[in-house]
């Protein structure tokens, strides 16, 4: 296309867009880029498409509001189709300008009619609907007409709501549409100024639309203009306002409303007059005008750098201040400090010395909040210090008197006063040491001394914190100066010992000196292995093992040492390298460690040598430092495949790992010396190979034991495959082909298809890529086609990786692999590995995107039976169709995968498939839903319910009546979850198609079911409803708490999930939803009473954390009284008791040596002799207080009295294990009568046995204190003599069997 094409294919669009996108458009095409001017007029083609679709679905709104109850909602609907009509009759395009041009006749023609107002409100609504979607340039010419015409709705006196809301929405796309040079014209700021007023008006809803359209036009000024030409106006009106607000406070507050809202440039010789006008509010007495006014000064801050000079910023600053307001008004308070945030952040960015003078007293000033402050409040105050200490202190000036005065304001903060917001403290210190970086030695040393002794008390309920702080102090002046300052001690028994320490330096130490640890720590931990040597000796075992831990966390630092270290070449010594063999050869206990620092330093100085990454090290050092590693690269690789040939199998990964990062930087002939080698051995050991038995393949043999020579050679070729060259690779594809034909040995066919994976997914200017692209034909597809019937189940996976990493790369006559092996990859969909089962899922995909790239298909080279000759071009429907060959299989299995497989494809590749072909497949797999055979009938079930979400409704709706009954033949069906799947697919029918049409074609047997999920659905939403208002009232609440906060952020989103795919939510992640969804109710209540009970006890602590000044305990050690003297005397004082939360501790059990519990039974006190059941009763009723007979009609062990007197037991719910016992009674004792099938048993004691085991305030049987009762009756050998039958079916011969076994 050429140049005079684009200009009139542009014109023809008729859409005006912004200025500058023409005017390189134009400079594109002088340029004679025609290919991006196409782009640009594809472009802004797509877009005028779809804001004509937006705007087709609101009118098509619009539309279905004709049988709307509402009077003005049937008015609009009439009055658009009333217009469509009149287009209709013209044979006019049903374009925007045609809607606008129509309805703005209609209203020129309304206007100055009597009684027209409802016709024009109508007319006036569906303008602002069509506004947005008309040219620009429409609207600029059109604009005086437009301002004429909607200006006479604008009678604020006798205008309705509903009318005002809509002009202000069509002035507002108008005025956005018009320029610079418009913006001039009397009429438009006219209009602006009536937009002006409507945004104070008393009316919420206008007032509200008026505000929005204003910040709307403000923050949007029409180009080049950087300052919208109306801002002189808002400046104006809000200053004048804001004069008279003791006069009409209304007004300014909403005039404020509108300054908070409006994020703009304001003109400068405004921008001081505004600022002064809101001081002076913030002094008034009114509080929420104080409020406003400091939030619209916060707005105002947002831009003001760009028009202040330095003098003016300090001059406004220090007058804002001095506006401080009480801590205790947390409003005022938060948005003060809002405005000091942004305020001295702008001001650093235009006089950042001046600034910084003045940052010492800010943060003295606002400190104090943190401690006294509500929670909200303490959180700001802690965002504006951080701010400040993040953005007000310049580089130039770190090492400056004024960072010693911040020091030592910030250490204030560890003071007893702010011991209920050391959490922040520690936040803001930790802040200072990331910002002053190693200039923080030695002016920040007292302050990590300080936190230091207070981590090291016992009780010290912030160590997370204190920790973040020290590793922060750690990472800004280095381990050297680190442990000047706070020495670890640990074979110093004179000072305090801070092993702790050590695990902390080991997550916060990078870009260290190495050399700093070979001649200090590594000394440091053999002198702690020398005295766990020597205590050993001693047969001081708990010694031994302590300082034996101390010294591998010594060596655990060696990590953090590698990670950039700066001085590699003078570190690595021959010396310390010898060492570290060592190490790696004898001791198991720290080659871990020694092998994740190697990985650390190989993996960093490479990537940073390579300059993908910016870090500490110049290309140049890193370089460097990686010529030095690959000279050292050959000793340790042969001594890291010794140790890996005789580590255990189940735990050398970590020597693999480390053996791949010394292959990425030693020199490629090393690698091809080192292989050829390594090839020999492998060969040497397949020839002596036997295949182990399972027993020697179990993770508990490996984790003792190396795996065969053969296994361990065959890892080490595989991890050199990447750095092969062409001969390399060429050989490695030998002995791989070899080892995938190991049909009797599964481990090593696994390796051997791992090894092809490897070298087929190298980069492709590779060699070993070029060498795998040679043999596709001539060895890898035979290869994989003939040995498809001896693949072991073990490395299906790789294998499949294998197909799938190939079919990637096929040319268009190697298309015949796919269909040679598709079969493979679907019967593995059903592979009981699930992660097989994703494998095979990918290598479908991968298959169905080739094919669609096109190609020929010969499908006389896929087996024998074929046609020779017969080629097929290659299409996803081709695809399809080979996968459809399946459900012509003989077992269930393979038609079962078949449809899982189709189900998987059509969900991704639907969009690329004619709807015809759809329907046919969908017919096809519809016959198999009603097939008798449940595995072939869950599958299809399966891919009926991609269609119902994937499909058109218009190709849906045709065949939903073939649909809804096939899958209703196991509406009844429980096993597998039919039942279940069924209901799912028709809610899912009924969600797209609506239920009234499941509904009409659903048979009548089932009309209840689909009545059910009616009111499923129904319950559903109510549910919904609730849970929402509850969110919204628990968010309203939860305004003064973080941690309420939180609880209200969990209740928003109550069992949220997510899923690996869409797919596997489809049709794995949707039944758990529908089978709780008769449940929603109660569950929503039962979730309501469980947030009322967090919001009780958060609303509880925030009390507890207010009024902290009402009691403290003091913590003493047993050595003796507290040293109030003492720095860290005030991490002893506690604001909770030590007795109660001693009491809330679990009770322990005392356990024997064995682990058996030892249970101390208490002697029963004397207690006076019960002669009668009466007496029995009043004396039970006076020891546990308690109402029995209230008992004896309630509880679960109730009883009630027969006509002669007898007591019978309340019925057992099915599970209960109580015999049965009827318990006679006279005047005179109480016997119990155990139920025998023939004669009641008699006892002669005086009371029911039992009695002494129930519990008094529970429904349980066992009371506290008392012995275990196994049993409640003891046997009375009178009532068991007699024969057992054989059936055992009395209930006295269950009893018998129960107590013997």
């Amino acid at each position: 296309m050429g140049a005079q094409g684009l200009f009139r294919e542009l014109l023809d669009l008729s859409l005006d867009i912004h200025y500058l996108v023409l005017i390189r458009f134009v400079a594109y095409i002088l340029q004679r880029n025609l290919v991006i001017a196409a782009r640009v007029v594809s472009f802004i083609a797509l877009t005028r498409a779809n804001m004509d679709k937006n705007l087709e679905q609101q009118l098509q709104k619009l539309r279905e509001q004709i049988g709307s109850k509402a009077a003005h909602q049937q008015q609009h609907a009439a009055m658009l189709l009333a217009v469509e009509e009149t287009i209709k009759e013209q044979s006019a395009d049903a374009d925007p300008g045609s809607y606008f041009a129509a309805l703005l006749t209609l209203l020129e023609q309304q206007a100055g009619t009597a009684g027209s107002q409802s016709v024009a409100s109508a007319v006036i609504y569906l303008l602002s609907v069509i506004l947005p979607h008309v040219s620009q340039s429409v609207l600029r010419a059109k604009f005086t007409t437009m301002m004429a015409v909607l200006s006479q709705s604008l009678d604020l006196g006798s205008a309705e709501a509903a009318l005002l809301r809509s002009v202000i929405s069509c002035l507002e796309t108008v005025l956005l549409a018009q320029d610079a040079s418009s913006w001039r014209q009397p009429i438009a700021q006219g209009t602006f100024r009536s937009l002006l007023q409507l945004s104070t008006d008393s009316k919420p809803k206008i007032r509200k639309r008026a505000q929005e359209a204003v910040s709307s036009l403000l923050c949007k000024p029409p180009p080049p203009t950087a300052i919208h030409p109306a801002a002189a106006t808002v400046s104006r009106f809000v200053l004048d306002i804001l004069s008279n607000a003791k006069v009409d406070s209304q007004a300014a507050l909403h005039t404020l409303q509108l300054v908070k809202q409006t994020e703009m440039s304001w003109p400068a010789d405004a921008l001081g007059e505004m600022c002064a006008a809101l001081i002076q509010l913030s002094r008034l007495n009114t509080p929420f005008l104080g409020i406003l006014s400091f939030q619209a000064m916060e707005t105002v801050f947002s831009n003001a750098g760009m028009v202040l000079d330095g003098e003016q910023f300090r001059d406004l600053l220090i007058e804002i201040v001095d506006l401080k307001p009480k801590v205790s008004d947390t409003q005022s308070s938060e948005a003060w400090l809002n405005i000091i945030q942004k305020g001295y952040t702008a001001y650093a960015s235009v006089d950042s010395e001046a600034c910084f003078q003045s940052l010492p007293d800010l943060i003295e000033l606002v400190l104090p909040d943190i401690e006294m402050g509500k929670p909200s409040t303490r959180e700001a105050a802690t965002r504006c210090i951080w701010a400040l200490i993040r953005e007000c202190i310049p580089d130039s000036l770190l090492e400056s008197e004024g960072v010693d005065r911040v020091a030592k304001v910030l250490s204030s903060g560890l003071s007893y006063r702010y011991r209920e917001s050391w959490a922040l403290v520690f936040l803001l210190l930790a802040a200072m040491f990331q910002r002053l970086g190693a200039a923080a030695h030695p002016r920040m040393d007292g302050i990590a001394m300080e936190v230091a002794n207070m981590r090291a008390e016992p009780d010290f309920q912030f160590k997370d914190e204190a920790d973040a702080v020290l590793g922060a102090a750690l990472r800004a002046v280095g381990p050297q100066v680190f442990l000047q300052i706070l020495p670890l001690n640990v074979d110093n028994g004179q000072q305090p010992g801070r092993a702790w320490l050590l695990p902390l330096m080991r997550s916060h130490i990078r870009n260290a000196p190495l050399l700093y640890f070979v001649n200090e720590m590594l000394p440091l931990a053999d002198n702690l292995a020398d005295r766990a040597k020597h205590f050993t000796e001693q047969g001081r075992e708990i010694e031994a093992k302590v300082f034996g831990a101390l010294s591998q966390q010594v060596w655990a630092l060696l990590g953090g040492f590698c990670n950039v270290p700066p001085d590699v070449p003078e570190a690595l010594t021959s010396r310390f390298v010898e060492r570290l063999m060592q190490e790696l050869r004898e001791s198991t206990e720290i080659r871990v460690t020694i092998c994740s620092a190697l990985q650390t330093l190989l993996t960093a100085t490479h990537t940073l040598s390579q300059g993908l990454n910016g870090g500490p090290l110049e290309p140049q050092q890193a370089q460097m430092a990686e010529r030095h590693l690959a000279l050292l690269a050959p000793d340790f690789l042969a001594l890291l495949f010794n140790v890996f040939a005789e580590a255990p199998g189940a735990g050398r990964g970590y020597l693999m790992d480390t053996i791949t990062a010394f292959l990425a930087v030693v020199d490629a002939s090393e690698v091809s010396t080192t292989f050829v080698k390594v090839c020999a051995m492998l060969d040497q050991a397949l020839q002596a190979h036997r295949p182990p038995p399972a027993a020697e393949l179990t993770e508990r043999y490996l984790a003792a034991h190396p795996p065969p020579a053969a296994y361990t050679m065959a890892d080490l070729t595989i991890a050199m495959a990447p750095r092969l060259d062409a001969e390399g690779a060429r050989m490695l594809m030998r002995v791989a082909i070899l080892l995938a034909r190991q049909a009797e040995d599964p481990a090593l066919q696994k390796k051997g298809y791992k090894a092809l994976a490897r070298l087929a997914t190298q980069p492709e200017d590779s060699p070993a890529r070029r060498v795998v692209a040679d043999a596709m034909t001539t060895q890898l597809i035979p290869m994989l086609v003939e040995s498809a019937e001896v693949v072991a189940p073990g490395s299906r996976r790789e294998r499949l990786a294998l197909i799938a990493t190939l079919a990637r790369g096929l040319a268009d006559n190697q298309l015949h692999f796919i269909p040679a092996v598709i079969s493979e990859a679907i019967v593995a969909t059903k592979d009981a590995n699930e992660r097989a089962r994703a494998v095979a899922f990918d290598a479908l995909l991968v298959m169905g995107r080739r094919m669609d790239q096109g190609g020929v298909v010969n499908m006389g080279a896929v087996g024998d039976d074929a046609t020779a000759g017969s080629e097929q071009q290659a299409s996803m429907e081709e695809f399809f169709k080979i996968i459809a060959a399946g459900l012509a299989a003989q077992t269930p299995h393979m038609i079962s995968a078949t449809v899982a497989a189709l189900s998987r494809a059509l969900f991704e590749f639907h969009e690329q498939l004619d709807v015809s072909f759809i329907v046919e497949l969908m017919t096809t797999v519809l016959m198999f839903v009603v097939h008798n055979n449940r595995e072939i009938a869950k599958a299809s079930l399966g891919f009926v319910k991609v269609i119902a979400v994937v499909l058109p409704k218009d190709v849906l709706l045709p065949h939903l009546a073939e649909i809804v009954q096939s899958i209703l033949k196991w509406s009844h069906e429980y096993k597998n979850q039919m039942r279940l799947k069924c209901r799912h697919i028709l809610d899912r029918l009924g969600r797209r198609l609506g239920l009234d049409a499941v509904a009409s074609v659903t048979p009548e047997e089932h009309m209840k079911l689909i009545t059910n999920m009616r009111k499923s659905q129904q319950r559903s939403q109510r549910a919904k409803e609730g849970a929402s208002a509850a969110t919204a009232t628990l968010e309203k609440r939860s305004i003064e708490g973080s941690q309420t906060k939180s609880v209200a952020a969990a209740a928003a989103n109550p069992g949220k999930k997510t899923f690996g795919s869409v797919y596997e939510d489809i049709i794995y992640g949707s039944e758990s939803e529908l089978d709780d969804s008769d449940n929603n109710t109660a569950a929503s209540a039962k979730k309501g009473k469980k947030t009322k009970k967090a919001n009780h006890k958060v609303a509880s602590k925030d009390t507890t954390a207010s009024s902290l000044s009402s009691g403290a305990w003091i913590k003493e050690d047993v050595e003796g009284p507290l040293d109030f003297l003492d720095r860290a005397a005030f991490t002893h004082f506690s604001t909770t008791d030590p007795e109660t939360a001693k009491s809330r501790r679990p009770h322990t059990m005392p356990k024997t040596r064995n682990g058996k519990l030892v249970f101390e039974e208490e002697e029963p006190s004397a207690k006076p002799v019960v002669k009668n059941a009466e007496n029995a009763e009043v004396g039970a009723m006076d020891e546990a207080g308690e109402d029995y007979y209230l008992q004896s009609l309630t509880s679960k062990d109730g009883f009630y009295r027969t006509a002669n007197q007898k007591i019978k037991f309340h019925k057992r719910k099915a599970g209960d294990n109580d015999d049965d016992m009827d318990i006679a009674s006279d005047d005179n004792n109480v016997r119990v009568e155990i139920a025998s099938p023939q004669k009641r048993g008699k006892s002669n004691s005086g009371t029911p046995y039992g009695r002494e085991f129930r519990s008094k305030k529970a429904q349980g049987d066992v009371k506290r204190g008392k012995v275990e009762p196994y049993a409640y009756i003891p046997l009375n050998p009178k009532t068991m003599k007699g024969a057992i039958s054989v059936k055992g079916g009395s209930k006295r011969d269950k009893r018998v069997r129960k107590v013997k076994s």
